[in-house]
């Protein structure tokens, strides 16, 4: 008790009787606590790493979410404090957002950065120890209960939902592909929606005017069989892997169904990062051959004046809905990162067919865009976007 041995008018609980070697040990424990302390000081302040990324696309990446092997970091030895893990960008001196990326598990995956990295350019971010500025939550995702098993997520620029099985029983409401709810505003506003109950009237943060119905929606996946769609009914369970601040993930789980002769289960993982408009999926289904699964992606088609813009050799379809009344433009996109994609119309449904590999898995990217939120007006500047997002795919950061 170091308080009462320096304390001596205070009454001591310890024992009457010390041996000088006694003390002498515990002198040795509190100066070996204090060279521990030191120590672990030193180590907060030498902490002294380097990111380098480069961009060789001929497009700057703005507000991109940036993946960091944490291993690449923390071989496991160092142990390094992730409360006061800094990241700055060593030009402006500036904390630049980050999130530890866990995938589900216990154990970090990656370090998240979001970023600007100019075209054809290269950028070092130092990373250190330090008091972290507050971060804004960019990401939020959800399963909704109190509205017939929903599972809606959101980032800064668009929202989405899923329908689950409990909507099945409401067949007049009854929807299959992806909803798009639109909004104006950075913050997350999913919870303010669903608790006000209004998701088809615009309280100034966008609102819910988009039909899916049974259709794909805005970029459902299902396998195509005698040339028909063969969905699912909807999701049954759910598993939240990360969730915010810069990227929520989830996955949800399909019950098994008839897929002509054969019988397949599915899981949809869906990876929503900050400032994108499209979300990244992937469909894992269960073992149907020993060959890949006939899939198509769609995006529903409306009646008016449209424009629809698709690039087989890219595998993008980038669709400038009608406009809806008082309530503006929904812009809707997918893309097949894969070869061999087909495009077609049927059944009032834009489809982008291909196949799964050999391990039954597909990833590709669906989101939208709403007119009114400012940042992408009209046709041109969708499909410019799309093109720019798929060129990024394939010119991917270099992390080092």
């Amino acid at each position: 008790n170091q308080e009462n041995l320096l304390n001596p008018l205070r009454p001591s609980r310890m024992p009457n009787t010390w041996s000088f070697a006694t003390l002498l040990s515990l002198i040795s424990v509190l100066g070996f606590l204090n060279d521990a302390q030191a120590a672990s000081v030193k180590q907060t302040a030498s902490l002294q790493k380097t990111i380098l990324l480069k961009n060789e696309s001929p497009s700057p990446y703005l507000e991109k979410v940036v993946e960091v092997k944490w291993s690449s970091l923390d071989n496991g030895k160092e142990k390094l404090d992730t409360a006061k893990l800094i990241v700055m960008d060593k030009g402006t001196k500036e904390q630049v957002p980050v999130q530890f990326e866990t995938f589900g598990d216990s154990a970090i995956r990656n370090l998240l950065i979001q970023v600007d990295v100019p075209a054809k350019q290269s950028k070092e971010f130092v990373v250190t120890y330090g008091v972290r500025k507050p971060i804004e939550t960019k990401t939020f995702g959800r399963y909704v209960p109190e509205r017939k098993e929903d599972f809606a997520w959101e980032n800064d620029k668009i929202a989405f939902r899923m329908y689950g099985k409990e909507l099945e029983k409401t067949p007049s409401e009854m929807g299959l592909g992806m909803d798009v709810w639109v909004k104006r505003v950075s913050r997350m506003i999913l919870n303010e929606r669903y608790k006000r109950g209004e998701y088809h009237i615009d309280h100034g943060d966008g609102m819910d005017y988009y039909h899916v119905g049974m259709t794909m929606g805005a970029g459902n996946m299902a396998p195509f069989v005698n040339d028909s769609i063969v969905a699912s009914k909807n999701y049954v369970s759910y598993k939240v892997l990360d969730n915010g601040p810069l990227r929520t993930s989830f996955q949800l789980f399909y019950d098994e169904w008839a897929v002509g002769t054969k019988k397949v289960k599915a899981t949809k993982t869906y990876s929503l990062d900050a400032g994108s408009q499209l979300n990244k999926i992937t469909v894992q289904y269960s073992p149907y051959s020993d060959s890949g699964i006939p899939v198509v992606a769609g995006i529903v088609k409306r009646q008016g004046t449209d424009t629809l813009n698709i690039d087989t050799a890219q595998g993008t379809v980038a669709y400038w809905e009608p406009k809806h009344g008082q309530d503006g433009i929904t812009g809707v996109a997918v893309i097949l990162n894969n070869p061999n994609v087909q495009p077609f119309i049927k059944n009032g449904q834009i489809l982008l067919k291909t196949t799964t590999d050999k391990s039954h898995s597909i990833t590709y990217y669906a989101g939208a865009v709403w007119d009114k939120a400012g940042r992408i007006t009209d046709a041109r500047q969708w499909t410019e976007y799309v093109k720019t997002f798929k060129q990024q795919l394939d010119i991917p950061v270099i992390v080092r």
